[in-house]
């Protein structure tokens, strides 16, 4: 707790972020909007977000606000740039967004390597715009698919079994001193956005197009392969992974069902094994 309140008069601004992204989960939206106006506003007059940042920003949401009113070849089209749009802005590949660095290859015991944390600011926007433009994701009434739902859950301890056993991860008990800074930015920046994303938004639009198998496995890959930076071996762990939130997600198509999945999966990663890897 020292550290995130010694991190506070930096980090606060995610704090108004964050509340909007939960406003717009619960479905109060013109609570939701205003408060992402108020974090921009304070983004931009804190120069942590230019003026072409916010310019995208506005421009990806408004776009995807327009996706559900379009038909035939221009909804395909449209929803092909929304796509390239969020995968641009997950990778940090349009400028003008200056992410916070609040870890900086510290280390959760001795044999952990080190890890860096940013507070994003342009991954999360990827969040609301999905929510626009496949609002249904929010909108569940189907009964509990329970057999889906148990494989998927058991895929989660069958990853860290596999982890161990080809050597990604070893044991090592920590609880480190950035936790909670960890938590609110996994679940939220991280987890929330990842999983409206595949899960919510990309899985149910390919579902709708080639079935609920073609949809989980393709989306799947896709998350998987959103990982290559660290790897072949950290894109097939985020395949299982994503399967696993994908037959979550499936089996229940309740958005917090995925979300608490992997952030479980993290949580549990950080506290019980080598995080991210053995030194």
């Amino acid at each position: 707790m020292t550290f995130f309140l010694s991190l506070l008069p930096a980090i606060w601004p995610w704090l108004i972020l964050i509340a909007a992204q939960v406003t717009a989960l619960v479905g109060h939206w013109a609570v939701a909007l205003s408060l992402l106006v108020l974090f921009a506003s304070i983004a931009s007059a804190t120069g942590l977000m230019s003026l072409l940042a916010i310019a995208a920003v506005v421009g990806g949401l408004a776009g995807a606000a327009l996706l559900p009113h379009l038909k035939g070849r221009l909804a395909v089209a449209g929803h092909a740039l929304l796509i390239l749009w969020c995968l641009a802005m997950g990778a940090h590949l349009l400028p003008g967004f200056q992410n916070l660095k609040v870890l900086d290859q510290v280390q959760t015991g001795a044999a952990s390597t080190g890890f860096t944390m940013h507070l994003n600011l342009d991954k999360p926007m990827v969040f609301f715009a999905v929510l626009l433009a496949w609002p249904g994701m929010l909108q569940s009434t189907i009964q509990t698919k329970f057999g889906p739902l148990v494989a998927g859950l058991l895929l989660l301890p069958g990853l860290f079994l596999l982890g161990l056993a080809v050597g990604a991860i070893q044991p090592e008990f920590s609880v480190p001193r950035w936790w909670l800074v960890f938590v609110l930015s996994n679940l939220f920046l991280t987890c929330l956005t990842e999983e409206a994303f595949f899960r919510g938004y990309l899985q149910s639009a390919v579902i709708s197009r080639l079935g609920a198998v073609g949809g989980v496995i393709a989306a799947s890959l896709l998350f998987g392969l959103a990982h290559f930076g660290g790897g072949p071996a950290l894109v097939v762990f985020a395949s299982i992974l994503g399967l696993a939130c994908g037959l979550g997600y499936y089996a229940t198509q309740r958005l917090w069902v995925p979300v608490a999945m992997h952030f479980g999966f993290n949580l549990v990663h950080l506290l019980l094994f080598t995080y991210p890897g053995p030194a």
